[in-house]
């Protein structure tokens, strides 16, 4: 009997939590059927398609004061049957179907009404997200390590932001292996022009390691292994202007710097370990609500990247091929992730020219969007090249005369994305679709996947399905009080 008093008094405690401080407690389940059948790269003849459901579920903590909010955010990622319904060994706690993590644990200071300081595991996001996002459709998502300086006015938002990443605390030396970076810097600015017209400026610093030769002139991989810091910067500015039904944005971004990698050594026209960075990222996007039930949105982006037919020393030892660091790539030149998630990066490069539709009723929606895609740069044709030489070699013609340069054309195919979403029940959010990709042999070539000649495979059917259920309950939502109670 003492135990049920105990557990009931603990349990009217934190059920009053929202009367004495402004805490808040939430989480969400979100489960994802997927069919792939093509998705991210083309299959080939010898593999199957995949079907899985994999879940997210989180629990947010958050506490609010005058002087500060907290917030910590635990999830657990799963595949369905990654683990046994009876977990017992190590081996299988540890299988890697599914971990539980701490996504967020972070602080901001209210330093006054305008500037804060906000540090701890955070996620970043910022525009359209093509730079800095969330990564939100990814079970897991992204957060940084950080620490962020915070300005906001009226019309202003100003953020500054560091990031110093290494492996462990250690005795000697600075690592940062298993992160995507050892040191960032940022600044964003936002600013309302008028109550049409807003821009953003963004500045990243960003500090990679570099594999290079240690001070005697020693190789990589020998007898000692030597890093560097390089740094790379991304700048650029988003501008958006909306009235009433229409809106137009249009973003530039321009990358320069050294780039980094821990896994080459880069040599550059002067001799020395380098490589430098000159690409750039387009993009224009226009939206118009044609009437309360219909929406058009159509654009074109242009990122760039690396020929394959220049093979001037002073062309192949610089970097022309832009990454969008840490945006939330699914969301930009289609849901099929063949570019820019997890790939084709300091590949040729991408231009995609979109046109979407979307229908909503109610709490019903229906979409569907087009993308036509286009290499920013030639690929070069090695089949073509390869059919060449053995004619030349069989009519007795010397190779030197047989161009080792010629492209394809640089048409990649195109990808229709059908999306729906509506409210099963009240709280209850599902949203599903089915992609199709018409791929052609540039694209295939280019992915690597070819048939016994060497040839890239055209004519395959490449598809993706997912239906995914949102549940996002709210246990205690820690409503504000005239007055808030100072904690000593």
């Amino acid at each position: 009997m003492e135990t049920i008093k105990k557990l009931l008094l603990g349990l009217g405690i934190l059920l009053s939590l929202p009367t004495i401080a402004q805490f808040t407690l939430d989480g969400e389940i979100r489960p994802r059927f997927e069919y792939r059948n093509g998705f991210k790269n083309i299959l080939d003849s010898t593999q199957s398609p995949a079907a899985f459901v994999d879940q997210r579920t989180r629990l947010n903590f958050g506490y609010k004061t005058d002087g500060y909010i907290f917030k910590i955010t635990v999830q657990d990622i799963r595949v369905w049957g990654s683990q046994p319904q009876t977990v017992g060994t190590a081996a299988q706690q540890n299988n890697n179907g599914a971990y539980i993590a701490v996504h967020e644990a972070w602080v901001e200071a209210l330093l006054n009404e305008k500037w804060s300081l906000k540090f701890g595991r955070q996620e970043i996001a910022y525009d359209d997200h093509r730079i800095f996002g969330d990564l939100g459709w990814a079970q897991q998502s992204r957060a940084h390590d950080a620490a962020l300086l915070k300005f906001k006015n009226e019309k202003t938002k100003i953020d500054f932001g560091v990031a110093y990443n290494q492996d462990k605390a250690a005795l000697s030396g600075t690592d940062a292996q298993f992160g995507t970076y050892k040191a960032m810097q940022y600044m964003w600015l936002n600013h309302k022009l008028s109550d049409n017209f807003n821009a953003s400026i963004l500045f990243l610093n960003l500090g990679k390691e570099q594999l290079d030769y240690d001070s005697s002139g020693v190789a990589p991989g020998t007898a000692t292994v030597y890093y560097k810091d390089n740094y790379s910067q991304t700048a650029g500015t988003r501008l958006v202007y909306k009235k009433d039904k229409f809106q137009l944005a249009g973003a530039f971004y321009y990358q320069m710097g050294i780039d980094g990698n821990r896994n080459t050594v880069f040599t550059d026209v002067k001799g020395e370990y380098n490589r430098e960075i000159q690409a750039i990222n387009v993009r224009l996007e226009a939206n118009y609500k044609i009437s309360e039930k219909f929406a058009v949105h159509a654009g074109f982006e242009h990122l760039s990247g690396q020929s394959q037919t220049d093979t001037s020393f002073s062309y192949r030892t610089v970097n022309h091929s832009f990454t969008p660091h840490f945006g939330t790539n699914h969301k930009f030149n289609g849901y099929m992730d063949y570019f820019y998630v997890g790939n084709h990066i300091n590949s040729v490069g991408l231009n995609d020219a979109f046109f979407g539709l979307k229908y909503t009723h109610k709490k019903f929606w229906l979409g569907a969007d087009v993308h036509y895609f286009l290499a920013a740069e030639e690929v070069r044709d090695g089949y073509k090249i390869q059919l060449d030489n053995n004619a030349a070699i069989a009519a007795g013609t010397p190779l030197s005369e047989i161009d080792q340069l010629q492209a394809m054309d640089s048409y990649l195919g195109t990808e229709i994305d059908f999306t729906l979403g509506f409210k099963l029940s009240k709280g209850v959010d599902v949203k599903g679709g089915y992609s199709v990709l018409i791929n052609t042999e540039t694209l295939s070539y280019l992915k690597g996947v070819t048939d016994a000649n060497g040839r890239g495979v055209e004519g395959t059917h490449n598809g993706w399905g997912w239906l995914m259920l949102t549940i996002k309950p709210k246990f205690i939502t820690g409503e504000e009080k005239k007055e808030t109670p100072t904690l000593n």
